[in-house]
């Protein structure tokens, strides 16, 4: 305990005076009854100790020396209150309280904390199996054919005087593609007309003569006159014949100066340009146009869909669908003919399809894979294709169970197409199966449907 200050001599109060020059070797001291007077009763200085006087001296502990040390305030020259201690008491209870009370909540804390919290539901798409019909496809690998294919080129000898078409222009029949020079081919025509127009007027002078020598006959001529007058008549009708048909030839001949597009269609790369010398011979020609509405494919089908594929054209018109390399839908057409023939070598049979192809995505050239429909199957058990998935024993999907949980449930899957695949076994309609995140999911996983969760999120909103 510290002694408060006192008005006592160091011979009247030894703790008094003593304890300020050795406050770790202070002692506390215990006075009995009899000499109560000395320290209890009132002082010398005016005022009383609240201590009693000490007569017997104890030592300290270090603990005891060590908290004196620390503790001990500044000596009052105020006496101190007989609650002080009664507060003082009540303040170290406090403290003791809540040190206590926060060990207590810290090992709450740890252990609430040791507590692993439940898994939470993963959030998925789901969709219900259903019946649909699905249709049944053949597909093969095929090639982009031109309906028509021509080579342009001259059928007579000149200077190319005139290309009026465009690369890569398209084209309707009888458009002028190029012009050769024309004038010797003129020249020829008005010679061959001159010819006719003087055989006729020579036609009409012998057949002048002709009737007047029949009218005259017997009188003023012999028979033999008119004889070889008649055959004067044949001989120039037969030229005037001949010459119709040289002017024709000329004409044909002038017009093939002028070459046209023989069909409908698209020109391609230019193949001679303005002012060559071309003939009849060449064999580049001008220009290649091909036709590409219409427009064909030339696909392959193993020998074994031989059977099906007659039963389905014997049946009436059999669609097909030409697709790129990454599924994308070029056009839709019809199957035209299946090959008089197998091939032997690979064991295939050639098919001909026709498409309208108005928006020009097929293209010739182009290989594209094409798909039969062969048969259209009724009610089958189909699931979006993207709720399909790969395992090392083959395919399977994650259904839904009743308690939210999934399971991985082995599939036969039939037919895909148009992003619905038909199983074949391991499904029942009405099931629910899970169609995106099935990438954090494994058996016994419990999973919460996103549409769920909307109609949750709304429904708190709405509250």
């Amino acid at each position: 305990m510290i002694v408060d200050g006192c008005a006592h001599s160091a011979a009247d109060c030894p703790i008094c005076c003593a304890c300020k020059k050795a406050p770790l070797t202070r002692e506390i001291a215990v006075v009995p009854k009899a000499d109560a007077s000395r320290c209890g009763g009132p002082a010398k200085g005016g005022h009383q100790s609240f201590f009693p006087v000490p007569t017997k001296r104890y030592p300290l502990s270090n603990s005891l020396k060590v908290g004196f040390a620390m503790a001990e305030p500044e000596l009052s020259k105020k006496p101190r209150h007989p609650a002080s201690r009664t507060g003082s008491g009540l303040l170290v209870l406090l403290l003791a309280v809540t040190g206590a009370g926060t060990l207590w909540f810290r090992h709450d804390d740890q252990t609430i904390a040791a507590i692993p919290p439940p898994d939470p539901a993963v959030p998925v798409h789901v969709e219900t199996v259903m019946r649909t019909d699905v249709p049944i496809y053949l597909s093969g690998l095929g090639t982009v054919q031109a309906f028509n294919t021509v080579t342009v080129k001259t059928q007579v000898d000149g200077t190319l005087q005139d290309v009026r078409f465009r690369e890569g222009q398209a084209v309707r029949k009888g458009d002028v593609l190029a012009v050769v020079d024309p004038r010797p081919f003129q020249d020829t025509y008005n010679e061959a007309l001159a010819k006719l127009n003087q055989d006729q007027v020579n036609l009409a002078n012998a057949k002048v003569t002709l009737d007047r020598d029949v009218k005259i006959v017997g009188q003023s001529i012999t028979q033999q006159t008119l004889d070889n007058q008649r055959a004067t008549y044949n001989q120039l009708a037969a030229q005037v014949e001949q010459d119709q048909a040289a002017k024709s030839d000329a004409a044909t001949q002038l017009s093939y100066t002028q070459i046209t597009s023989p069909l409908d269609g698209r020109t391609g790369i230019r193949l001679v340009d303005q002012g060559n010398i071309v003939h009849a011979t060449d064999t580049t020609g001008l220009v290649v146009i091909t036709q590409t509405q219409p427009i064909s494919v030339i696909s392959t089908l193993p020998e074994d869909d031989l059977p099906g594929l007659q039963a389905a054209l014997n049946g009436g018109t059999v669609a097909v669908t030409a697709l790129t390399k990454d599924g994308t839908k070029l056009g839709d057409g019809t199957l035209t003919l299946i090959d008089n023939e197998i091939d032997q070598t690979t064991g295939t049979v050639r098919l001909k399809s026709s498409f309208p192809n108005k928006s020009e995505t097929l293209w010739p050239g182009q290989f594209v894979e094409l798909r039969v429909r062969q048969q259209l199957q009724h009610d089958a058990t189909t699931v979006s294709s993207s709720a399909v998935q790969r395992g090392p024993a083959g395919f399977f999907v994650y259904v839904v169970k009743a308690d939210n949980t999934v399971e991985a449930r082995p599939v036969t899957i039939g037919q895909v197409a148009n992003g619905r695949a038909s199983v074949a076994t391991g499904l029942t309609p009405g099931e629910r199966v899970v169609t995106s995140g099935q990438y954090r999911l494994e058996p016994g996983i419990k999973v919460v449907a996103q549409d769920d969760i909307k109609q949750l999120t709304a429904a708190s909103q709405k509250g």
